[in-house]
Parts: structure tokens; C-alpha cells; sequence
């Protein structure tokens, strides 16, 4: 099903009237749409290639395209609109797609850290300083859009009275707290809810050791000092700016060299706006609480830093530290290495053999006589599109879907439609994965269910030829993977109540279908792990482990996927219902007597 946002965005690049669009069901839409809209309704068009012919007669391809590309833009987690480019790509060949919605200053200091992480420190620095340029012209226009009727939720009611002079505050006060918000708004990409953190002053930040680099030692300085207008504090950049010092002394006084005057002025204005904020909160009787719009841990792509204890050895350049990206930082302290519970379960690769953080691979979870009973449990309780509200092929047209709940199993092993004890299983291996991944990670907190589910992939035949999509396209587990902005976005429709995650797999019969786990790019590839029965996959579920499965071509490849959390709001409800009936089936197995319970008690 598509949002009215992106059939509304086709529709009026089809030279049609946007306010056609009133309804969510895919007929209607496409009904009025025609062609353009049957690319876009894959469930309607049958192939792809019909489809895009028929399209195609209208010329209308290439707009319906850069549609599709401006809304995967903001939604970077629809996986269906992700495999309608790649055939659109693979189609029409090499296409630069355009992004409708995008902010000139974020594609270019998007551009400009492409270059940096290319080492291309010219093109770098051309591509931030435009986009400096750019951000600091579209702080004016934000700051002039301000100044207008405002919207203050906080006194929309009933009784709300207020003196000439108290309405004149609350306006002024709401133009302030909107021009205030500028600094997020331009550190938001389209379609996203949490903005770049430590966005203006990253730009300084590349800046200063780009220009370090191309041999521009008094850029380098002035962009340092720069950052260290927001953050003072910052070691590695202050190590840095007293090693530009060092370069330049003999040469030119380097005290008469100072920080860019607009960074400057914006920081000072800024700092105006938050105290009159929290002013005129006090005074006028509404909450108020100051963000911080530059948290320190958005950092630098690569942690490039000049040691101070080389200073003093300029001819041999500054010692640097070529580490990637921090991953994104988890509300807990990290620990793993904890006891596998079980004498049979096999250590086999732990977070830095897999090239990541919080990861974990172990054999032996389940023996080969209980992956074939689950195997046998699964054939008789999946349901096609299970989870996915019906949808067979949720991911990939080229394979089909199933799946199961914990719950389901024993509600059908109690009515006898498949062995109870079989059912029994999937409830007992799933709780053993949980107590292993609570131990091993070295929590100090109950881990929960999130959710438990038993899924086949399934290839089918006669769509294996030249393909080049995934059983799963490369996501994380809590929160928006955004390749572009190589960002995690914590934010809904995401998950973010996920800790942890976990693929215990039953089989080995299949080709193809490997989990990979790739950098947030999602095309490097970090670790691979070909399944096979007993084998557990487990890692943490944010922005640090972004993962796949590559495409199942032959066979069917069946595991046991299971998530969980820490906060026990979100506890899986069918789990709790599960436990219910395990409890049952527990008392009516053992009686009262075995059970040590008093038989008059149970009246």
C-alpha cells in the first residue's frame, strides 16, 4: 500500500491534479494514474517489464522515477520503492535519479564528505564550503519565514485570555523559539524527524584537516578555531589547531589569524535567542527546555587528529588516527564474552573477528534431530506473508515468504494439528537463544521478547535468472537506515525499542542466502555467514549493525528470527500469552499433587 504523500508526488509530476488523490487503495489510485501509476503498484502490474513499457508510452518514466527517488529519499526503509529503482536502473542503465525535496546545502556537504572519505581533500573542500555558503543563506530565509503568523499549542484552548501586552509576548516569543529552531530545521533532511547531530560545526570540523591536507595551514587553523567556537573543549581538535600553530610560526603570528566571523555571529546570536527563551519562559508561564543542537558525538568520518607529542616534528607530518566512524552510541555500557550456559553450544566468532561491535556467532544452539522437527512443525503452521500483512513476497518478488509465532505453534499443537511437543519446541529453543544472548552480552538488566518468528524464504522458479536484489535489503533493526546521510534515524515506523537481535537457522539445503553485515553505506561488506542448522547469529539491533540476507536462489532457507528489549513495556504480547499456556499445559501435565499445590486451595 502507498502513502498519499508519494501517490500525491506522482501523480502531480504526471501533469495531474494531486487533490485527485483521496484514497489509500491502490486501485483508485492507479485507476486515475494509468500506467505511471501501475510501475508504482507492482501487486496490480504483474511483471516489471510490461509494466515500464506501458509506462514508457506515456514518457513518463523518468519523472515517475525521480517520484519514487524523492520518496525513498525520506523513507529510506521502504523496501519495495528500493527494489522498483534497482529495476528501474537495471532497465534504463546509468540514470542519475533527482531528488525533488533536496536541500541545496545538505547534498553538498553530503558531496563534500564523499570526497573527504575518498581522500579527494580539493573537491572536499570546495563541496563544504558551498555548502557553508549554502547553509548560512538559508539560515536567513528561515530566520525571514519566522517572522509571521505563529501557532503557540500551549494556548490553543478554550479559556485562554491574555492582556494587549501578554499577546504581544507570546507572538514575539514564538517568532523567537521559530528562528531559535533554524538550527535544527537545517540539519533535518527531508522527510526525517531527528536532524544531523553536531551538523554546522562537522563542516569546520572536515574542513580544518582538508585544508591541512592541500597544504593550506592558515584555512586549517581558521576552521578549527572555528569548531572550537562550539566546542571548546574538544581535545583533538585543539591538539590540532596548536600543531597548525607550530606550522606556522616563523612565518606569520598566528594569533592574528581568528574564527570565521559568520559561525561567530551565529553562535553569539544563538546564545541571545536561548537566554530570552528561558527569560520569558519564567516570566510568561510556559515550558521551555534548551536542546542541544550539537552533541559532541557527532563526529568527523574518520577521528583525524595530530598528536601534541609530534609538534615538535613538523618535517614528518602529523601521526593519524585512520579509524572509521564511531557507531552510533548504545544508552549502555558495552560487554560481551559472558558464559554460553550450555556445554554443547559452540563459540565461533566474536565482534572483532566479525569486524563490527556487539556481535557474536555460535554452532551447535540445536542439534540436527530438532532443526528437522522444527523444520517438520514449520511446514505445518507457517502462513505465506505472516507478519507482513498477507504480502508473500514482502521483500523480493523472486522468493516467497512465511512465517509463524510462538503463539500460533502451541495454539495448534493444543488442537492437535501439529505434534504438541513439537510445537513445545519452538517455545523452549527460542527461550534458550534469550537466556544465551542475556548472558554472553553480559547484561545487567532482564532481556525481553520483542518478537519471535519462524520464517522461510523460498526461491521461486523461473525468476533466478540475472538477479540482483536480496532476500532482505540491508537494514538495521531499531531505527532508519539512511545510506546517503549515513545516518541511523531513531525514529518511528522503527523499532527503537530493540536491544538486541538474533537468527538461530535450521538448515543448510539452499543456495544462495547468506547473512552479511555491511558498514552504513550498505554496500561494504564486513562479515558473511552462510547458515547452516544450529547456528546463531546475535548482535546488537541499532545503526552499528546494519544487515542483510543476500538472495536465496534455490531452496528454501529456514531460521528462527527473534528480537528483544530491555524495557519491558515493550515485551512481546504473545509471548506473555505463550507463557500463559505454558504454564497451563505445565500444571495439567503435572496435577496438583506434583505441582506441590493443595487441591482445596484451587477452590
Amino acid at each position: 500500500m502507498r502513502s498519499l504523500q508519494q501517490l500525491r508526488w506522482v501523480l502531480w509530476l504526471a501533469g495531474g491534479d494531486s487533490r485527485m488523490v483521496q484514497s489509500k487503495q491502490d486501485s483508485v489510485v492507479c485507476h486515475h494514474l494509468g500506467c505511471i501509476m501501475l510501475w508504482l503498484c507492482p501487486g496490480l502490474a504483474g511483471d516489471h517489464p510490461a509494466v515500464i513499457l506501458g509506462v514508457r508510452q506515456l514518457n513518463q518514466l523518468e519523472e515517475a522515477a525521480n517520484a519514487a527517488h524523492t520518496f525513498f529519499m525520506a523513507n529510506p526503509e521502504h523496501m519495495e520503492i528500493q527494489q522498483d529503482i534497482e529495476n528501474y536502473k537495471t532497465t534504463s542503465g546509468k540514470v542519475i535519479l533527482i531528488d525533488r525535496e533536496a536541500k541545496p546545502h545538505m547534498e553538498d556537504y553530503t558531496a563534500g564528505v564523499r570526497h573527504y572519505d575518498r581522500e579527494e581533500y580539493g573537491l572536499a573542500i570546495d563541496f563544504l564550503e558551498r555548502a557553508l555558503v549554502g547553509y548560512y543563506s538559508e539560515d536567513e530565509d528561515c530566520q525571514i519565514m519566522c517572522e509571521g503568523p505563529q501557532r503557540f499549542e500551549e494556548h490553543e484552548y478554550l479559556d485562554y485570555k491574555a492582556s494587549l501586552y501578554e499577546a504581544v509576548a507570546d507572538h514575539y516569543m514564538q517568532i523567537l523559539a521559530c528562528k531559535h529552531d533554524c538550527v535544527r530545521e537545517l540539519a533535518t533532511r527531508s522527510g526525517r524527524i531527528s536532524p544531523i547531530e553536531n551538523f554546522l560545526p562537522l563542516h569546520y570540523d572536515y574542513l580544518q584537516f582538508a585544508y591541512y591536507r592541500v597544504g593550506d595551514y592558515v584555512k586549517a587553523l581558521e576552521c578549527a578555531r572555528s569548531y572550537l567556537l562550539f566546542h571548546p573543549d574538544d581535545e583533538d581538535v585543539l591538539e590540532n589547531a596548536s600543531y597548525y600553530e607550530g606550522l606556522l610560526e616563523g612565518t606569520m603570528d598566528p594569533g592574528t589569524i581568528k574564527p570565521r566571523k559568520e559561525a561567530k555571529a551565529l553562535l553569539r546570536r544563538h546564545k541571545l535567542e536561548s537566554h530570552l527563551l528561558q527569560v520569558a519562559s519564567a516570566g510568561l508561564g510556559f515550558a521551555y527546555t534548551e536542546p542541544n543542537y550539537w552533541k559532541r558525538y557527532g563526529a568527523r568520518q574518520d577521528e583525524h587528529s595530530v598528536p601534541s607529542s609530534i609538534s615538535n616534528e613538523p618535517e614528518e607530518g602529523p601521526r593519524l588516527s585512520l579509524a572509521k566512524k564511531p557507531t552510533p552510541k548504545p544508552d549502555r555500557e558495552l560487554k560481551e564474552g559472558g558464559p554460553l550456559l550450555y556445554s554443547d553450544v559452540k563459540f565461533v566468532y566474536n565482534s572483532q573477528q566479525l569486524n563490527g561491535t556487539q556481535r557474536v556467532l555460535l554452532d551447535n544452539v540445536i542439534s540436527e534431530e530438532q532443526c528437522r522437527e522444527l523444520h517438520r512443525v514449520a511446514s505445518g503452521i507457517m502462513l505465506a506473508g505472516d507478519g507482513y500483512r498477507g504480502k508473500t513476497s514482502p521483500h523480493t518478488p523472486n522468493e516467497r515468504f512465511e512465517g509463524a509465532t510462538v503463539l500460533k505453534a502451541l495454539k495448534y499443537g493444543y488442537e492437535g494439528r501439529v505434534p504438541l511437543k513439537s510445537a513445545r519446541l519452538f517455545y523452549d529453543i527460542s527461550e534458550k537463544a534469550r537466556r544465551i544472548v542475556e548472558s554472553y552480552f553480559m547484561l545487567n538488566s532482564t532481556l525481553y521478547f520483542s518478537y519471535t518468528h519462524l520464517v522461510c524464504r523460498t526461491a521461486l522458479s523461473g525468476q533466478q535468472e540475472r538477479r540482483n536484489d536480496l532476500s532482505h535489503p540491508i537494514h538495521a533493526d531499531n531505527c532508519l537506515l539512511d545510506p546517503e546521510a549515513n545516518e541511523c534515524w531513531k525514529e518511528p515506523p522503527a523499532y527503537t525499542f530493540r536491544d538486541y537481535s538474533a537468527l538461530l537457522y535450521m538448515n543448510a539445503d539452499f543456495e544462495g542466502g547468506e547473512f552479511i553485515f555491511t558498514e552504513m553505506d550498505a554496500k561494504t561488506v564486513t562479515a558473511s555467514i552462510k547458515p547452516k542448522c544450529g547456528r546463531m547469529i546475535s548482535f546488537s539491533s541499532g545503526g552499528e549493525n546494519p544487515h542483510g540476507v543476500k538472495a536465496v536462489t534455490k531452496g528454501q532457507r529456514c531460521a528462527v528470527a527473534l528480537w528483544f528489549t530491555l524495557d519491558p513495556l515493550y515485551r512481546e504480547l504473545e509471548r506473555i500469552q505463550a507463557d500463559e499456556v505454558i504454564a497451563m499445559l505445565d500444571q495439567e501435565h503435572l496435577g496438583p499433587s506434583e505441582m506441590n499445590i493443595n487441591p482445596k486451595d484451587e477452590l
